[in-house]
C-alpha cells in the first residue's frame, strides 16, 4: 500500500506544507484518502493533451447561455438532503435532465463529496446560480436559454463521454444554446463537467467550467475554467453573499467572451473568509487517527455499494466494466 503519511503528502500538498495560499491538490489528496480507507486500486483520472475550443461567435449580449449543474432535484422520499446532510447516494441521478429556466427549483448537493466541514449547504446560489443568471439576462448582459440541464456525476468516463455528453449536446442544440456555464461540486463532478465541456466545444458550443478543484479540471483539459479557491460546493460564489455570486457569474461570462485559446484558467479574486487552514481538512488522513478512520471506511463502502446498485438499476447494462 502506498505511503500516505504526512511527510509523503507534504511533498505535493501545499495545505500540509504550509503554503495555504495555494489550491488544494485534490488528485493527491483523494488518492491518499482512499488508500487510507483501504482501497488499494487508485482511481485513474481523465487526462488529455489536446483541448477543443469554440470561440464565442456573437457579442455576449446576443449569446444564449445555459446553466449546467450536478445538483439533484430534491426528493422528499429519498432521505436527508438539507443543510448539513451527510452523503446520500439515494439522492443521486443517473441521466441528463432539464428544467425551465424561468422557474425557481429546489436543487441540492447532498449526494456529492463536497466539503461538508466548511460548507453549510444553506444557500443554493453557491452551486445553482440560476436566479442570479436570470437577473443578468434581464439586464441585457446575455440571453438566457429556455432550460437548464442537470448532468450526472458518473465515475465511468466512458459513459460520460459516450452517453451523457451527447445527450447534453442534443438538448443544447434543440434549445439553440450558444454557450454554457457548468458549475461543479465534488472532484468527480469537476471531471464529468469538464468532459461535457470538451464535447460541447468540439461541436461549436462555448463553455466555462466554474470550479474549486483546479487540478482535476486542468488535468482533464477544460477549454475555459473560472477557478474559485473555496471549499467544494461553492463554485458559484460565497454563501449568503449575492454580490459575490453576481461577481462570479460576471467573471465567468467575461471569460466566456474574452478567452482566445483553449486551456484558459482565470482565478477569481474573491477569498474565502477567515483563516486559510480549512484546506488542511478535506480528505486528509493525516488529520485523523486509525480509530477515527475505521468507521469512515465502513461508511464509504456502504455508500459505494448503494450508489452502484442504484446506478445499475437506472442505467442499461454496460458492455465494459467501470471503476466504482
Amino acid at each position: 500500500m502506498a505511503d500516505f503519511s504526512e511527510q509523503a503528502l507534504a511533498a505535493d500538498d501545499p495545505a500540509v506544507s504550509g503554503r495555504l495560499h495555494d489550491p488544494i491538490p485534490y488528485l493527491t489528496r483523494t488518492r491518499a484518502w482512499y488508500l487510507a480507507l483501504g482501497y488499494d486500486t487508485p482511481y485513474v483520472w481523465a487526462a488529455h493533451a489536446d483541448t477543443p475550443f469554440a470561440p464565442l461567435r456573437q457579442p455576449l449580449a446576443d449569446t444564449r447561455v445555459a446553466l449546467v449543474t450536478t445538483a439533484a432535484p430534491y426528493q422528499a422520499d429519498k432521505g436527508e438532503q438539507g443543510p448539513g446532510a451527510p452523503y446520500n447516494a439515494a439522492a443521486k441521478f443517473y441521466q441528463v435532465y432539464a428544467g425551465d429556466s424561468a422557474d425557481d427549483h429546489d436543487l441540492r448537493i447532498a449526494h456529492v463529496a463536497i466539503d461538508r466541514q466548511h460548507t453549510t449547504m444553506t444557500d443554493s446560489g453557491c452551486w445553482f446560480p440560476l436566479p442570479a443568471l436570470r437577473a443578468l439576462a434581464a439586464q441585457g448582459v446575455c440571453r438566457l436559454a429556455p432550460r437548464f440541464y442537470g448532468f450526472p456525476t458518473n465515475r465511468s468516463q466512458r459513459h460520460t463521454r459516450e452517453v451523457d455528453a451527447p445527450d447534453l449536446l442534443a438538448r443544447c442544440q434543440a434549445d439553440g444554446v450558444d454557450a454554457v456555464l457548468l458549475v461543479a461540486n465534488c472532484p468527480v463532478c469537476h471531471q464529468s463537467l469538464t468532459l461535457a465541456a470538451r464535447h460541447l466545444e468540439a461541436h461549436g458550443i462555448a463553455s466555462v467550467v466554474l470550479g474549486c478543484a483546479r487540478d482535476v479540471v486542468e488535468r482533464c483539459g477544460a477549454p475555459r475554467l473560472l477557478f474559485s479557491d473555496f471549499p467544494l460546493g461553492n463554485a458559484a460564489g460565497l454563501p449568503h453573499d449575492p454580490a459575490s455570486q453576481r461577481a462570479t457569474l460576471l467573471l465567468a461570462l467575461t471569460l466566456l467572451a474574452h478567452a482566445s485559446a483553449a486551456n484558459t484558467t482565470w482565478r477569481s479574486p474573491l477569498a474565502w473568509p477567515g483563516a486559510p487552514d480549512w484546506k488542511l481538512d478535506y480528505a486528509n488522513p493525516t488529520r485523523l487517527t486509525p480509530e477515527a478512520l475505521a468507521p469512515l471506511r465502513a461508511e464509504a463502502e456502504h455508500a459505494r455499494l448503494t450508489a452502484r446498485a442504484l446506478r445499475d438499476a437506472h442505467l442499461p447494462a454496460r458492455a465494459h466494466p467501470v471503476q466504482d
